[in-house]
């Protein structure tokens, strides 16, 4: 029991680390320095003001300085960063498998709150991502085979360029379609059915999962935007909506239940 509650207690801590990320890399701020401040007042945060989960409720979501209201983003990334490493931690227990799921699950939680609220993915998490994933697997093929088996290596090479070339194409084709032939205007300024990041987040999934964990999360993802797309229709009458959270959450979801989902769609 205490070795699950230590892994929880540091996935909050990572979780608040990928806060400050999630904060000041749209800002091209460093993310070392200075410590942890306020975005409103520029306080720099004390440090028992700065625990992980319990601050947040102890300080009732304001700033101790200046009272203005602390996100419940923080709050958010830190449980969910603490129940992801609890489920990993389950699933594989501790060794090169944790670090490696956790590592590329990180970046996936990066993505997804910095395209939600900025709609960017940084390049330092995607095309940094893709470096470390393909570069994790290579050792993976080196290190953990008996043979050198490079089976992990190419997979992720294969993953890449299926997963970064499949959703490019997809983009190229609907742009094609929809606004040459049809001649249907953009929608608020839009030039591209599909962003970069959009291209350059499935790529990295790719790298780290392989080409078929790749496909999957390319044809999961459209399932999961249609059903939030619907609801934020219906609540908010907004038409447009971000598409890396939708390529995290089916790649997360791939992880626990690839097995399940490709024996689901082949029955049907």
């Amino acid at each position: 029991m205490l070795d699950k509650v230590v892994v929880f207690i540091f996935g909050s801590i990572v979780g608040s680390f990928l806060n400050v990320c999630i904060h000041r890399l749209p800002l091209s701020e460093s993310i070392v320095r200075p410590r942890s401040y306020c975005p409103h007042c520029k306080r720099l945060i004390l440090w028992y003001d700065n625990v992980p989960l319990l601050s947040y409720i102890i300080l009732r979501a304001r700033c101790r300085f200046c009272k203005q209201k602390i996100s419940f983003r923080y709050f958010l990334v830190e449980l969910l960063s603490a129940f992801i490493f609890l489920l990993f931690y389950l699933r594989v227990g501790l060794g090169f498998n944790f670090f490696f799921y956790i590592l590329f699950t990180c970046g996936l939680i990066i993505a997804t709150f910095v395209d939600i609220q900025h709609r960017i993915i940084p390049d330092e998490i995607s095309l940094g991502g893709i470096v470390v994933g393909f570069h994790l697997n290579l050792f993976r093929s080196l290190l953990f085979s008996k043979q050198h088996n490079l089976g992990p290596w190419f997979d992720s090479l294969l993953g890449i360029l299926v997963g970064g070339g499949i959703i490019y194409l997809t983009g190229l084709i609907f742009d094609v379609i929809y606004f040459r032939l049809l001649k249907r205007p953009p929608i608020q300024g839009q030039t591209s059915s599909m962003g970069g990041g959009d291209v350059k987040l499935l790529a990295m999934v790719g790298a780290f999962l392989g080409w078929r964990y790749a496909l999957l999360t390319f044809f999961l993802a459209p399932f999961l935007g249609v059903l939030f797309g619907t609801m934020n229709l219906l609540i908010k009458k907004d038409h447009t909506l971000p598409y890396g959270p939708f390529l995290s959450l089916a790649a997360f979801l791939s992880i626990f239940w690839f097995d399940r989902i490709i024996g689901f769609l082949f029955v049907i």
